[in-house]
């Protein structure tokens, strides 16, 4: 039976010493109303008092609804300081300027707001002196289910190892919010979209693959050709004469 006291303990001194590793003042993250920035945001309050997320909507409609509220209630709950930065009009920006010199593709319009999120995160973070957390699950990353240079960029993160099933017991142990552990898990890109939709599979499977390396050839054919394809994601970049 996983111990998890044990393991939240050994989860917030790994925080705490990359934090005075850093000779940092404190963490911030992207409070995205989700199961995985809900996880990472309650560990890093527990590790860091001076610990803030930032509640970062950007054009789609549930950024402005069930995912602000839902970001809201985990940082009301277990007392962590939020902001809130609308990034529509700096989203609405980026496109008309690069529409000046190429025609963006869908995939290269879903993947400005991550970006632009995470642009934010840093900036803010450097002035004032903070780690940026990452909040993405060892599932995602093991499908290249996340942007690069988006949410794929972080200082530390402290559920790295953790898949999505395994990220919804550590809520469940922490009492997290019920419409946190409960709602469908989506990026919020557009109206609609849930990340299990978009890939084709569920992380149940994922992570029954991930574990087992057992998969039905429905599922393995998927989960095979998404993690071939974003190996770029996943290595150093490249450098000469690499």
């Amino acid at each position: 039976m996983r111990n998890y006291a044990e393991e939240t303990q050994k989860r917030v001194e790994y925080i705490r010493q990359a934090v005075a590793a850093a000779h940092a003042d404190g963490i911030l993250f992207g409070n995205s109303g989700g199961k995985d920035s809900a996880l990472v945001g309650i560990l890093c309050k527990l590790a860091c008092e001076n610990t803030e997320g930032i509640i970062l909507p950007c054009s789609s409609k549930r950024n402005f609804t069930i995912d602000k509220d839902d970001g809201m209630e985990v940082a009301d709950q277990f007392g962590i300081k939020t902001r809130v930065l609308d990034l529509t009009a700096q989203k609405e920006l980026a496109m008309e300027t690069l529409g000046t010199v190429t025609t963006l593709t869908d995939a290269a319009v879903s993947n400005l707001a991550p970006r632009l999120r995470m642009l934010t995160l840093y900036a803010v973070a450097a002035s004032e002196n903070r780690l940026v957390a990452g909040t993405g699950n060892a599932s995602e990353y093991y499908m290249g289910y996340f942007t690069k240079w988006g949410d794929g960029a972080y200082d530390l993160n402290p559920i790295a190892d953790l898949t999505a099933t395994e990220v919804f017991a550590f809520l469940r142990y922490l009492k997290a919010p019920e419409s946190i552990i409960t709602k469908a898990p989506s990026a919020g890109l557009y109206e609609g979209q849930t990340d299990e939709e978009d890939m084709g599979v569920t992380y149940a499977a994922i992570d029954q693959y991930i574990k087992t390396g057992q998969a039905n050839d429905h599922d393995k054919a998927i989960i095979d050709r998404y993690h071939a394809r974003s190996e770029h994601k996943r290595r150093t970049p490249l450098r000469y004469p690499d």
